[in-house]
C-alpha cells in the first residue's frame, strides 16, 4: 500500500490496518516498538518484513534493509 492510498481511507479502516499490520510484525518475531515502527510505514511490504525475520534475519538489520 502507497502513503497516498493510505491517507485516502477513512480512520476507521486505517486503524484497523495499523493494527493487523503491528500484530502480523509482533507475530513474526519483531519487539513491540520495531513493530510499531514498521506497521506505521505502510509503504514497507508486510509479507517481505515477515519473512525476513522467520528466515533467520536480526530484526535490526531488517529495519536497515526495509527503512
Amino acid at each position: 500500500m502507497t502513503a497516498a492510498q493510505f491517507e485516502a481511507i477513512d480512520e476507521s479502516e486505517a486503524e484497523m490496518i495499523l493494527r493487523w499490520r503491528f500484530d502480523e510484525l509482533a507475530r513474526a518475531g519483531y519487539d513491540v516498538g520495531t513493530a510499531l515502527l514498521l506497521a506505521s510505514h505502510v509503504e514497507i511490504d508486510l509479507h517481505e518484513a515477515t519473512a525476513l525475520v522467520r528466515r533467520g534475519c536480526p530484526a535490526d538489520t531488517a529495519i536497515r534493509i526495509l527503512l
